[in-house]
């Protein structure tokens, strides 16, 4: 086997395209969308590389891929923490050990030439992107923006020297069987917050700019505790809003606001897998755009990634508010269920509140690492 360093747009192309070959059997494998894999991969189309690098590297047996793998050093990471880290993203192997080795050593030294002491991941380009690998709940598809992987990923990377770091949780919130309680007293409650000057509202597409500037800032004051978590540019911040306008709707994007300033706000967004797994190989042309543009409407769940309240605001009821507001807006929609993720396994009053609504635990994500 030999190690192939990805250095032009051809092999970056292998890159993008050889999971379509591995998961070929599989009847949840959702494939990425090209022209968004190589935007977020390719220095030059995405804000990441502004401040960080990355490094990508297949493993082949003749003219046959076995893996792949990126090396990513984060260099805002590393000076907001001070710690000394480089992760690892995009893998994915054939179940074979010797190429899982060659794939992480090739990634730990091209980390370790780059002053890292250790070794996380899967993280895809950062915890703001898609991370963690799979370890239980492969009966069904992943959900927007959420990864997929063979279940002997785990055998690979522990039998390479990598530990668990901690485990992100998946709930699943199902129409039918959900505690609506919260959607049924949401005026009362809001009425009580609205006498402290605090309003809930849906997003303003119409002032999408200034929308996004104001959650930027509760994103990073939000989120500074969560693992991995790094304060995102003006730049990365803008990048990812823009990309996710194409599929935002705005009764699943709510926010809280006083006087003016965004103080807490919750985010849903369609289950555009739904439709993905059936475009091949993420090919938008010449048939994917269509099944993209008409299909939207019959997208029957929603997945919450982002709901967060400023310190100063918390445990005033607007965290129960937001998620009464995405209950209750799912009437006379065709959603029909909610995954609520990525959760941290140790944050117990988040996870309980999901558990309060009756989510349940239907997915388990795994972070791990390793000294290098």
């Amino acid at each position: 086997m030999q190690l192939v360093t990805i250095k032009n747009k051809s092999q970056l192309k292998q890159f993008i395209d050889y999971p379509h070959r591995l998961y070929r059997d599989d009847p949840n494998y959702v494939p990425e969308l090209y022209v968004a894999q190589e935007e977020l991969l390719w220095p030059g189309k995405n804000p990441f590389y502004d401040h960080s690098s990355s490094q990508l590297f297949l493993v082949v047996d003749g003219e046959q891929i076995k893996g792949r793998v990126a090396a990513i050093y984060n260099t805002n990471h590393n000076a907001f923490t001070g710690n000394k880290d480089g992760f690892f993203g995009f893998f994915d192997s054939e179940d074979n050990q010797e190429a899982a080795n060659i794939l992480l050593t090739a990634a730990k030294n091209w980390l370790k030439e780059r002053g890292a002491e250790r070794l996380i991941g899967p993280v895809n380009l950062s915890t703001n992107d898609t991370c963690g690998l799979l370890v239980e709940g492969f009966d069904s598809p992943p959900m927007v923006m959420m990864p997929h992987n063979k279940p002997y990923y785990e055998a690979l990377l522990v039998n390479s020297g990598l530990v668990k770091m901690t485990d992100l949780l998946a709930y699943m919130v199902e129409r039918e069987t959900a505690n609506t309680r919260v959607a049924q007293f949401i005026d009362r409650m809001e009425e009580r917050l609205k006498n402290k000057g605090i309003v809930i509202r849906q997003i303003n597409l119409k002032d999408f700019k200034g929308e996004v500037e104001k959650i930027r800032e509760v994103y990073n004051k939000a989120w500074d505790k969560n693992l991995g978590f790094v304060p995102m540019t003006v730049e990365e911040f803008d990048h990812a809003a823009k990309s996710m306008k194409l599929i935002l709707d705005p009764r699943f994007c709510i926010v809280a606001e006083k006087e003016g300033q965004i103080v807490g706000f919750a985010l849903g967004l369609p289950n555009i897998n739904q439709i993905q797994i059936g475009i091949k190989n993420g090919r938008l042309l010449p048939t994917g755009i269509f099944k993209l543009l008409f299909q939207k409407k019959k997208i029957t769940s929603v997945r919450v990634l982002m709901l967060g309240v400023i310190a100063g605001y918390r445990k005033l009821g607007i965290e129960a508010c937001l998620y009464g507001r995405l209950i209750r807006n799912s009437d006379g929609t065709p959603i029909e269920r909610a995954e609520c993720s990525w959760m941290l396994e140790h944050n117990y009053l988040m996870n309980h509140a999901i558990e309060q609504i009756n989510g349940k635990l239907y997915k388990r994500y795994r972070i791990f690492e390793e000294a290098i």
